[in-house]
């Protein structure tokens, strides 16, 4: 599987973005033949290679014959998309982009997606950006994406409703669940289209992941910085399957006043909510009063819920919580014959390329209550069977 690694040092905007892929052997003049097929006037596109602080990468420009005005709304941009020669994945995708951003920026003005006409998003330049990039992606073969945290910067910035703050508030609103941290420059690092591109693309975020670099590519911003280069850097290659990282996000509180009958509940609502362990320890706090230190692993896209869980069913008033990385081994379901019928189980590939079979509880504890048999019994059988007795995998 091709693969992908964002590394934003610098922050992303858009024309990084495509930058960065043409500088890793995008073809520009192809990126040129499928843009040209939206019904969009007035415009050129240019790639020109700059120099960022010693560091060369391609700077892509979009340049319009004169300043537009128009306010594109869902519905112009939906047009204009569909009109294009684009794939259906890669069509799907862009509208997936600008309604994600629709939403976020309804949400802030008080207003539903489809009333939302944007200003600077609806403008040529990104909806070119936008565009290009699902292409760029596609035409690249990349089929997964992961990226480093994300640097944001801060200050004041006019927009097409007023002066705002910075990070502009769609693009904090994009960025939920992504780890970031304080770049301490006064400028806009990350645009919202580019917190956009980043949400669509990047299925985890924080070290790099194993992987066989093919290509690197830099894409060069419209600015020179104080304290490092203005490039976003995407590393492209073949992902490693044997040795899987993913990021996750690790919540703890402690708890010296809750009733212990509530803990089960909340343990079952945070499994139903997405998070992927849930661990009671004991610990001894402040005056000497025995507690509870919970901790819970969930994805990023999933910390909001898990946090309303432990705020709404438990009587804390601080949760921490960090990003973290974590290997996972290969997995699949599959079903076994045994001497009680076909019982699930997971076929684990270890480091080393060996195979094991591990009993899934459920069908285990069906079974001993239906035979009167011990669970102890059934797991010895079903982890002694060969993997080549195995009838098929599920996903």
């Amino acid at each position: 599987m091709k693969t992908a690694y964002i590394d934003c040092f610098s922050g992303i905007s858009g024309d990084m973005f495509i930058g960065a892929l043409i500088d890793a052997g995008l073809p520009f003049d192809e990126l040129k033949r499928i843009l040209a097929t939206l019904p969009i006037d007035h415009y050129s596109l240019d790639a020109k290679k700059e120099i960022k602080n010693g560091l060369t990468g391609t700077k892509f420009s979009v340049h319009q014959e004169h300043k537009e005005h128009a306010h594109r709304g869902l519905r112009e941009i939906t047009d204009i998309i569909e009109k294009g020669d684009l794939s259906a994945g890669c069509r799907e995708r862009i509208l997936r982009i600008f309604k994600a951003i629709a939403l976020e920026e309804g949400k802030i003005h008080g207003l539903s997606p489809d009333e939302i006409h944007f200003h600077e998003i609806g403008a040529i330049d990104s909806i070119i950006d936008i565009a290009g990039a699902a292409f760029g992606m596609e035409y690249m073969g990349i089929e997964s994406v992961s990226c480093s945290k994300v640097p944001l910067g801060s200050g004041f910035i006019n927009s097409g409703h007023g002066r705002i703050p910075l990070p502009a508030p769609a693009t904090i609103a994009l960025l939920k669940g992504v780890p970031v941290y304080d770049s301490g420059l006064e400028c806009e690092l990350v645009t919202p289209t580019g917190a956009a591109l980043l949400k669509e693309f990047s299925g985890s975020f924080g070290a790099m992941p194993p992987m066989t670099i093919e290509s690197v590519g830099y894409g060069a911003g419209s600015r020179d910085l104080s304290d490092r280069p203005n490039l976003l850097r995407i590393l492209i290659g073949k992902e490693d399957t044997q040795k899987t990282i993913e990021t996750v996000v690790v919540m703890d509180a402690n708890l010296d006043d809750t009733n212990p009958e509530w803990l089960g509940f909340m343990m079952d609502r945070l499994l139903e909510a997405g998070a992927l362990d849930v661990v009671f320890s004991p610990v001894q706090m402040k005056k000497n009063r025995p507690g509870v230190q919970i901790q819970v692993i969930g994805r990023p896209q999933d910390k909001d819920k898990l946090l309303d869980v432990i705020f709404s069913e438990s009587t804390t008033l601080g949760i921490r919580f960090s990003y973290s990385q974590r290997q996972v081994l290969e997995r699949t379901q599959a079903e076994i014959d045994s001497p009680w019928g076909n019982l699930r189980v997971k076929k684990v590939t270890g480091r080393n390329g060996n195979t094991v079979i591990y009993p899934e509880y459920e069908d285990c504890r069906r079974v001993a209550r239906e035979q009167n048999l011990s669970l102890r019994e059934i797991y010895y059988r079903v982890m002694a069977e060969n993997v080549n007795s195995i009838k098929g995998n599920r996903d």
